[in-house]
C-alpha cells in the first residue's frame, strides 16, 4: 500500500467515503467526483481543465478507435504488458486520462494518477470507478505521498507546462522506490529556429485571453488555418506553417484517423499551444543530466518513434537500490 500523506503538514492520511482523513477522523481533502482535492481548481492549469473536459474523449483509445495511446506508451516506457502486475505506478499529469485508459486495460498496475486541474473528473469519467484507480488533483511540487514509494513514474507530455521544469524533475525523482524506474518526456529545443514560431511569437497575447473565448476563436477559423497549412505544403512553401497559428499536423497527430476526429485534434493541440501559462521546451542532453544529478542511473535520453511518422524525446532511468 501506498502511504498517503498531507502535503503541508506531512501527516499521514486515511483513505474515507467522503475524501482523506487525519489519525483523528477529521476530514482534511474532500473526496468530489471520483478524485481527491489536495488542491483547489483556481491554479495557473484552469486551460487544462477546459481543455480536457471539452475534449474528454479525443485521446481515448477505447473512443477513438486506434490505438495511438497504447503505441506511444508502450514505445516510450519499453515496458512489457505482462511485466507490472503487482507494481505501484505514479503517473503525473493524467489530463483526461489517455495513458491511464492504457495502464488499468493492458497492465495490472495499480495506477495513482494526479493532475493539478480539474481535468481529474475527465479521467473519473473515462476510466473509473475502476478498482486499480486512485486518483488526486494535487501538485507536482507537493505530490501527496511518502517519498521513494513507487515502482514505476511517469510524466508524459506535461513538464514543460510547469513553472519550474528542474524541480518538477527532482519532484518526479523522489518518488521512484529504490530499483525503480522513472519515464518523461517534454517538448524539445530542436535548434536555434525552435522558438521562432507563431506559437511563441503570439503565446505572451493569447495566452492572457480568456480561455473560452480563444477556444471559441480556434473553432470559428480552423477550417481556414487548415486550408492555409495544406496549400502550403502543396506549393512547396510549408516552412511558411511555422508561422501560421496552428499546430504542426503531419509530425505531431495520427495519421489515419478519420477527417472529422483529425478536426478536433487540430483544435485541441492549437488550444493547446496558446493557452498554457508556462510553455518550457528544454533540449534533451539537459534534462537526462538534471536526472543523473537527482541520483537516478542507467540514464537513456532518445527520441522514440510511435505510430509511424511521430516522435517524442523520452528519458528513461532508474534508482539505484
Amino acid at each position: 500500500m501506498i502511504e498517503i500523506i498531507d502535503p503541508v503538514t506531512k501527516e499521514s492520511l486515511f483513505e474515507h467515503a467522503e475524501g482523506l482523513t487525519n489519525s483523528k477522523g477529521k476530514l482534511v481533502y474532500k473526496l468530489s467526483e471520483g478524485a481527491y482535492r489536495v488542491v483547489s481548481d483556481d491554479n495557473y492549469t484552469s486551460n487544462f481543465g477546459l481543455e480536457w473536459n471539452t475534449f474528454q474523449k479525443t485521446q481515448i483509445d477505447k473512443f477513438s478507435g486506434n490505438n495511438v495511446s497504447e503505441e506511444r506508451f508502450f514505445a516510450q516506457t519499453r515496458w512489457a504488458k505482462n511485466s507490472l502486475e503487482g507494481e505501484t505506478l505514479l503517473e503525473v499529469g493524467s489530463g483526461a486520462g489517455r495513458f491511464s485508459q492504457i495502464i488499468l486495460d493492458h497492465t495490472k498496475a495499480s495506477l495513482y494518477s494526479v493532475d493539478y486541474s480539474n481535468a481529474v473528473e475527465a479521467n473519473y469519467r473515462n476510466n473509473g470507478p475502476h478498482e486499480r484507480l486512485k486518483l488526486f488533483q494535487a501538485s507536482i511540487y507537493d505530490l501527496p505521498f511518502k517519498k521513494e514509494s513507487f515502482d514505476k513514474v511517469i510524466c508524459l507530455g506535461v513538464l514543460q507546462h510547469t513553472p519550474d521544469f528542474k524541480a518538477s524533475v527532482k519532484a518526479l525523482t523522489e518518488m521512484v522506490k529504490p530499483g525503480g524506474e522513472l519515464v518523461i518526456d517534454f517538448y524539445p529545443i530542436k535548434n536555434i529556429f525552435t522558438k521562432v514560431h507563431s506559437k511563441y511569437i503570439l503565446r505572451p497575447f493569447l495566452k492572457r485571453m480568456k480561455h473560452e473565448r480563444l477556444m471559441s476563436w480556434i473553432r470559428n477559423n480552423i477550417d481556414t488555418l487548415i486550408s492555409i497549412y495544406k496549400f502550403n505544403r502543396r506549393i512547396g512553401l510549408g516552412f511558411l506553417n511555422r508561422f501560421v497559428p496552428i499546430c504542426e499536423i503531419e509530425r505531431t497527430l495520427p495519421a489515419g484517423i478519420a477527417p472529422d476526429q483529425l478536426r478536433e485534434w487540430i483544435i485541441l493541440d492549437t488550444f493547446d499551444m496558446f493557452s498554457p501559462e508556462y510553455d518550457q521546451p528544454q533540449r534533451l542532453s539537459t534534462v537526462a543530466a538534471w536526472v543523473k544529478e537527482f541520483g537516478m542511473i542507467d540514464v537513456d535520453a532518445a527520441w522514440v518513434t510511435y505510430h509511424g511518422n511521430l516522435e517524442a524525446p523520452t528519458v528513461r532511468a532508474r534508482k539505484e537500490l
